[in-house]
């Protein structure tokens, strides 16, 4: 299997991207040619991270007969200060709001996701750290960040 796209220029700096039956529009500000009629590409890696580690959360918790009330992820991309310009690390964070009583398997749902599931993640991790951290209820219960950075120097 495999997955394919196709992507067609429309004109200036805008490239329409189908995608499974869906149109994405990529282009880029004014200021560098385009019209601003939507996102310039590279944060679709940061989208596909945030939810391919998202979709995981929420079926393995489901799996379980748990359901969240909220689940907002920010991820977060370090931009390399010289060309190409692409991402250094990036960084996860899982804002979750559910019973307190279903915090451990949400827990587990987001270790599950990045260390065994995640495909994107995956990838990312062979050229890239990606760290997280989860925040239960407004309270923080894990943070890998100063851990894998600690560990890179």
């Amino acid at each position: 299997m495999k997955h394919e796209i196709e992507t067609q220029w429309m004109g200036k700096m805008q490239f329409n991207a189908l995608v499974n039956g869906h149109t994405i529009v990529m282009d880029t500000p004014e200021r560098v040619g385009g019209e601003d009629q939507g996102p310039i590409p590279k944060p679709f890696v940061l989208t596909a991270l945030s939810g391919c580690t998202g979709m995981d959360v929420i079926a393995l918790l489901r799996k379980k007969g748990i359901t969240l009330t909220d689940l907002n992820l920010k991820v977060s991309g370090e931009v390399s200060k010289t060309q190409p310009i692409e991402y250094v690390a990036a960084h996860i964070i899982y804002e979750m709001t559910g019973n307190t009583a279903d915090q451990e398997a949400a827990f587990e749902a987001v270790m599950n996701s990045q260390d065994n599931i995640c495909g994107v993640s995956s990838m990312l991790k062979k050229i890239m750290p990606v760290t997280w951290q989860i925040v239960y209820n407004g309270n923080e219960i894990f943070n890998n960040q100063s851990l894998k950075a600690s560990l890179s120097q």
